[in-house]
């Protein structure tokens, strides 16, 4: 619905905060000399449109504009908003070049807040940012790359503290942007890149190979640096899928089974994928895993053990073997392998739980209340911590 705005005078919209006014002298003056020493920096031209109203969000909690308050920032903040709420509204498109005029630096500037938010862990306002990028910059490749990779940060930060139910349901999201990223024409090659990486994380392996094959087919083998080294990860990657054929069908039907609940099911897919491919070090990690499900933790351990020593000793199997060393009494095992996964990533809070866990098994209450402690700081609703975290 498109939103009635006047041609004069101020009127709120209230769902978003914004009102609309017509442009006055003294304010028609400010942005007409604020657009003449943008134009060249910004290599365009820009007229101010008398007839078109200023939209204006207000901040939360006020009811009327002051004009004496009035800022920049209101403004472009009305402008973005209604490009975001309405990108319709005939006007959207003057607002737009409007922004872009005034702030000509805007995308670099948005795009360096979102990560910074991101990197904090307030993904909610990182997204809006880049939701804000997206209104002015419509299907602009790199900034649609970024909303994906902000939700994939999410899923593998609620991960990382236990909340395996939450991270299910925002997996959605994310691998919905990485489907934007793969719609892009022409290709976009650090989009295949990073969905490649999404993938394999996801152990959807079909996908992946998809992905690092079209981006080997489009990069150039000597452009830069770094485009060797991204071109060198995706030929490896792609032959050890190949060579342990981590695409097969029982391979992904596994790792499906085990994730919805149903253990057994899961162990008898991956059991079929490693008679096959007995040297698939994912695959033993699969068997592990359905193993420590159902609280078989002798053969959990064997099975991740295993998984070390065809070359999967990263933090995740480690803390998978240190739980199924801790059920079977092996405390200083369990320790040793938790350590060596912090090592590897020092702010996981699953694994920082876990080592509370093991201390409380130790009888060290003290020690057990640092650990609990600082996942709490890390992650207030890590489910451990703040189960143990009573005593």
């Amino acid at each position: 619905m498109q939103r009635t705005k006047p041609r004069s005078g101020i009127q709120a919209s209230s769902p978003s905060r914004i009102v609309f006014l017509s442009v006055p002298e003294s304010l028609r003056g400010q942005i007409e000399s604020l657009s003449r020493e943008q134009e060249a920096e910004a290599d365009q031209e820009f007229t101010i449109d008398p007839a078109i109203p200023i939209p204006v969000e207000l901040a939360p909690g006020t009811a009327n504009l002051d004009l004496e308050e009035l800022s920049w920032e209101m403004i472009l903040s009305g402008m973005i908003r209604v490009i975001l709420d309405n990108p319709d509204d005939e006007d959207a498109p003057y607002y737009r070049r409007f922004v872009l005029t005034v702030k000509p630096n805007i995308l670099t500037e948005f795009t360096e807040a979102a990560i910074l938010k991101a990197k904090n862990g307030d993904y909610d306002l990182a997204l809006e940012i880049t939701a804000a990028l997206e209104g002015l910059f419509p299907r602009m490749p790199a900034v649609i790359l970024n909303r994906a990779l902000i939700l994939e940060e999410r899923v593998t930060a609620l991960e990382q503290a236990g909340l395996e139910a939450e991270a299910d349901a925002e997996y959605d999201a994310a691998y919905n942007a990485y489907q934007d990223v793969l719609s892009l024409q022409p290709p976009f090659p650090n989009g295949l890149f990073n969905a490649g990486f999404f993938f394999m994380k996801r152990r959807n392996f079909d996908l992946a190979r998809e992905c690092f094959h079209t981006y080997l087919s489009l990069s150039e083998a000597g452009e830069t640096p770094e485009d060797r080294v991204k071109r060198k990860q995706a030929q490896i990657i792609l032959k050890e899928i190949k060579n342990h054929s981590l695409d097969d069908a029982s391979f992904r039907e596994a790792y499906g089974y085990i994730r919805r609940g149903e253990a057994q099911q899961g162990l008898s897919k991956i059991r079929c994928f490693l008679e096959q491919h007995p040297d698939a070090w994912n695959g033993w990690f699969i068997l592990g895993w359905g193993l420590r499900k159902l609280g078989r933790w002798q053969d959990g351990v064997a099975a991740f053990r295993k998984t070390i020593e065809l070359g999967g000793g990263n933090s995740d199997t480690r803390n998978e073997l240190a739980i199924c060393l801790m059920e079977c009494g092996d405390l200083a095992g369990a320790r040793r392998e938790l350590e060596a996964s912090l090592r590897e990533e020092p702010e996981n809070v699953k694994i920082i739980s876990n080592l509370g866990v093991l201390a409380l098994k130790n009888g060290d209450d003290h020690e057990a209340a640092g650990f609990f402690r600082t996942a709490l700081e890390l992650e207030p609703d890590d489910p451990v911590a703040r189960e143990y975290f009573k005593f």
